[in-house]
C-alpha cells in the first residue's frame, strides 16, 4: 500500500511539474502548482495517518489554506490581465503596472 500511496504522489508532482514548466498559458501553469501542492498533501496525510500525528494534520491544513490564497491572487491576476485585452500567455507578462 505504501508503494502505492508514493507512486500516486510522485506521478501527480510530476505531472505538476510537467504542466508549469511545459505550458505556457498562466492558468495551466496555476493549475499545475495547485497540483503540485495536492500531491504533497496526499503524502503527508497518509504519512500523518501511519505514523498518528496531528502535528502534520495540521499542517496539512495550513498548505491548504496557503494554497487557496495563492490560487486566488493567481486567477485575479489571470482575470486582470483578460480585461484589459492581454494574453494569459507568461511570455505577455513582463511586468505588472498597478
Amino acid at each position: 500500500m505504501t508503494a502505492l500511496i508514493y507512486s500516486t504522489t510522485i506521478l501527480l508532482f510530476f505531472l505538476g511539474l510537467a504542466a508549469v514548466v511545459l505550458r505556457r498559458q498562466l492558468l495551466a501553469m496555476l493549475l499545475g502548482l495547485e497540483l503540485m501542492v495536492s500531491a504533497v498533501n496526499v503524502s503527508l496525510v497518509y504519512l500523518a495517518g501511519l505514523f498518528s500525528d496531528a502535528q502534520a494534520l495540521a499542517a496539512v491544513l495550513i498548505i491548504i489554506a496557503v494554497a487557496a490564497a495563492e490560487a486566488v491572487v493567481g486567477l485575479t491576476l489571470i482575470i486582470d490581465l483578460r480585461e484589459q485585452g492581454r494574453e494569459a500567455d507568461c511570455s505577455a507578462l513582463r511586468e505588472l503596472k498597478g
